[in-house]
């Protein structure tokens, strides 16, 4: 055998002993994900990817040999995931430059860019909505045999609607006839998307709806709509859509009485399993408080992995926040937002934390803490319900709830811990301590 053979058999044997090493978080206070109580003085037993048993000091004895890593003083909880994310895009205000700028970087600079910011901030699982196709799918198997540093990423690459903007065509796909629509899933599917994400589909016909979630629904891919307008909600709950994102473009007060009431027919057919949305809100609510006190715009913390000169591209363009085209209607918008919400949970949603992270201003390293911060202490949602909407709905929204979402034997380490109480203080996950993916520490500031 010679010594390169050699050389890489050895490599591969360090790798499957040290999957195998155990560790043992010891000490913090547990938040699993189901919404029960929280485990004082916790152990989480860990060996190589996964969870194998979680209890307390009292009545779980870590093994000798063990790597302890101490989470005394601190919340631990599985790690986050953000149900609406745009790795595509990074705070630039000027879609229509940036699309033009950097089509050619975004699979190599741009996306690998915003994941790693995510993952950073305690994100370990992520869903992208809208982005050229290769590039999706791309970057999500890199990520996945560890190639660049990201959470887990669930792809819907190019969004199906009605007609492409222009200029857009790269990452939207319209569709011409009830064909075409399934012959485009078709193409999505077998390229291995993780969902399917429509838009404008109230420009569409309602067989064209129909036939894009069936075809969705044939290769088992949910299907994610926008909820602008009145009629795109109905026209999506007409055709079984999953997942609607958003809480609307317009400033009316509230959602119209029969959009309601479809909504409330449609989550009492529980065989049929939760009806899923995403309001992300937070971009909007905070809007005007990020235009009279920019200094967190200046936070650093999604420069990580952009070259200077794209830096420089971002911060040229929200130069002046008060000026930017995307948010002028956002005054007469905010005030909707928290009826909205709370109209959503009354007619027996199930909310999701997603943030369209990457919009104009909204930074990937800040988006999700900031959604679960207006969530608590803005819209008097408990904090438990937010953490669950980040942990244990979305992994049961994609169908991979086996395996992620909570801190359970059996399922990938995936933890995140943060100095102090964060069911009392949530904006303390701002600044996660410490992030592990499958067993693995990506990030570790100790007590």
């Amino acid at each position: 055998m010679n010594k390169l053979a050699i050389a890489i058999l050895l490599w591969g044997i360090s790798i499957t002993c040290y999957s195998q090493e155990m560790k043992a978080l010891v000490g913090g206070t547990l938040i699993d994900g189901f919404g029960g109580n929280p485990v004082y003085n916790s152990v989480i037993l860990i060996e190589g990817e996964k969870i194998k048993a979680v209890g307390h000091q009292g009545n779980l004895k870590v093994p000798d040999g063990v790597e302890i890593i101490s989470t005394e003083g601190m919340t631990v909880m599985p790690g986050l995931w953000d149900m609406h994310v745009h790795l595509m895009i990074n705070g630039h205000s000027d879609y229509a430059h940036w699309d033009t700028a950097y089509i050619d970087k975004l699979e190599d600079i741009i996306m690998p860019s915003s994941a790693h910011q995510l993952l950073m901030a305690g994100v370990t699982s992520a869903r992208d909505l809208g982005a050229p196709l290769e590039a999706s799918i791309n970057v999500r198997d890199k990520i996945n045999r560890g190639e660049i540093p990201g959470p887990t990423m669930y792809m819907s690459g190019p969004f199906i609607q009605h007609e492409p903007y222009p200029g857009t065509e790269a990452f939207r796909w319209g569709v011409k006839g009830v064909a075409d629509a399934k012959a485009k899933v078709r193409k999505l599917a077998e390229a291995g998307v993780d969902c399917i994400k429509l838009i404008d589909q109230d420009q569409m016909e309602i067989e064209e709806v129909k036939a894009v979630v069936e075809e969705a629904h044939k290769y088992d891919l949910p299907v994610v709509a926008h909820s602008h307008r009145p009629e795109e909600i109905r026209r999506g709950l007409l055709a079984d859509v999953d997942n609607f994102e958003h809480t609307g473009l317009s400033s009316a007060p509230e959602y119209p009485s029969d959009v309601i009431e479809m909504i409330k027919e449609r989550t009492a057919q529980m065989n049929r399993g939760p009806l899923y949305w995403t309001p992300t809100v937070e971009g909007l609510y905070n809007y005007e408080y990020v235009r009279d006190n920019p200094e967190a715009l200046d936070n650093d913390c999604w420069h990580l992995g952009l070259p200077q000169d794209i830096i420089d591209d971002i911060e040229q363009s929200i130069r002046y926040p008060g000026r930017l085209p995307y948010f002028q209607l956002t005054p007469s918008r905010r005030p909707t937002l928290e009826r909205k919400v709370k109209q959503l949970i009354d007619a027996g949603v199930v909310l999701l934390i997603g943030t369209d992270s990457g919009i104009p201003m909204k930074f990937h390293c800040q988006s999700t803490w900031h959604e679960i911060d207006v969530w608590v202490n803005e819209f008097g949602i408990d904090p438990m319900y937010a953490i669950k909407s980040a942990t244990y709905w979305p992994a049961k929204m994609m169908g991979v709830d086996d395996q992620y979402g909570t801190i359970s034997e059996g399922k990938y380490a995936d933890i995140i811990a943060v100095k102090g109480d964060a069911m009392r203080y949530v904006s303390l996950l701002q600044g996660v301590d410490i992030v592990m993916k499958h067993g693995i520490l990506v990030k570790a500031i100790r007590p």
